[in-house]
């Protein structure tokens, strides 16, 4: 079917990032890189009136890897920085309305399509520090939503062909226009626990950059993104 190849390249995500981390040298890797694991919630609003379920507030799990950079470039307030990549994993259920003529979420009673999310990004990351305790941290990049979308689970012999339709429907709309490439510019501010953590406040927001030129009229908030959470981060 049509939706079959974004399925493998969500697979593909998974690798990549695994695989962007992998040393060159052991020895160098691990004494340079530093792990950061994420939970956070995920805002996702919409204005799609009556035609979809409330605007979807979602957990999600993330890790990455910071590298620093070999050379220095001069951010505000420091003259360090790291390249970072990440891998956030979040899950929701869509459908897709022909009125509107785009995807919209939908409870669970409702959904004919069940999405799991693995946002790749890569980020330019910088620290500025303020004391011995406390660090300011900003980043930004660019990340890939490279959804896997399933025909919903448990749903009855009648709804079955509805639910390929809406599936194939909704996979088309995420895969198609470069909807699935979102800048994102992130910050936080991260306490040292002791030599090795820091555990920090973390928030970032996504951009449509794809409605500059997919022409759609749609509600202005519509394909924004925000999220707000914790990361600790192992040195």
């Amino acid at each position: 079917m049509k939706y079959e190849f974004p399925h493998r390249l969500s697979v593909v995500a998974v690798l990549v990032f695994v695989f962007s981390v992998v040393p060159l040298n052991a020895d160098s890797f691990w004494g340079n890189i530093s792990w950061s694991f994420r939970g956070s919630i995920l805002i996702m609003p919409e204005d799609n009136g009556l035609e979809s379920d409330p605007t979807p507030v979602l957990p999600v799990f993330g890790l990455a890897a910071a590298f620093p950079l070999p050379i220095s470039i001069p951010f505000p307030f420091t003259n360090s920085a790291s390249l970072e990549t990440s891998l956030d994993l979040y899950y929701n259920n869509y459908g897709y309305s022909y009125s509107l003529q785009r995807t919209i979420p939908l409870a669970i009673e409702n959904r004919w399509t069940q999405v799991l999310g693995f946002v790749l990004g890569i980020h330019f990351l910088s620290n500025i520090p303020i004391n011995s305790l406390l660090n300011i941290r900003v980043s930004g990049g660019f990340a890939a939503d490279m959804r896997l979308c399933l025909i919903a689970a448990d749903l009855n012999d009648f709804e079955m062909d509805q639910a390929a339709e809406q599936t194939e429907a909704v996979t088309n709309y995420f895969w198609g226009s470069g909807r699935w490439l979102l800048p994102v510019m992130g910050t936080g501010l991260d306490i040292s626990l002791n030599e090795k953590f820091l555990l920090g406040l973390d928030l970032r927001v996504w951009f449509p950059l794809y409605r500059l030129w997919t022409g759609e009229e749609v509600p202005f908030i519509e394909g924004w993104r925000f999220g707000a959470g914790f990361k600790l981060t192992v040195r």
